[in-house]
């Protein structure tokens, strides 16, 4: 099944500018684990709550000093919507990641993360089992 269903389209942005204290703030007010960054040219990289603790927290570092540019990933993978979501996790399990960049072709269309593909597997799964119900109850 491909991750068409799964992709976040609706994707929150930080300049790289930025403190990752303000970015810990935003993730937390939209209860968001990922935060694509930007810069006066556009797409920079992306800030997971885990660089922040890996890069940050974890080594003593102040959080309003430390800038985001400073902290990201600047080569997030990147997959198409029509990848398997089979596929992407094990990406992300080989990658050691939990989000990865959706593209269609060179264009930026949203973000998917190893939640999202557990849901969208599970549904498919329960898809599978009530099909299956009907035809051996029918």
């Amino acid at each position: 099944m491909d991750i068409t269903s799964a992709i976040v389209r609706r994707v929150v942005t930080i300049n790289e500018n930025r403190s990752v204290f303000e970015a810990a703030k935003l993730m937390t007010e939209e209860f968001i684990g990922a935060l694509v960054v930007t810069n006066t040219t556009g797409f920079r990289g992306l800030l997971t709550e885990r660089d922040m603790i890996k890069h940050v927290v974890g080594k003593g570092k102040d959080p309003e000093k430390v800038k985001i540019k400073d902290t990201i990933r600047l080569n997030p993978l990147r997959v198409s919507p029509s990848v398997d979501a089979n596929h992407c996790l094990n990406l992300m399990k080989e990658h050691h990641c939990r989000h990865l960049l959706v593209y269609d072709g060179e264009e930026f269309i949203g973000i998917v993360s190893v939640r999202d593909l557990v849901v969208l597997l599970l549904e498919e799964k329960e898809e599978l089992i009530r099909q299956l119900e009907r035809y051996i109850t029918s």
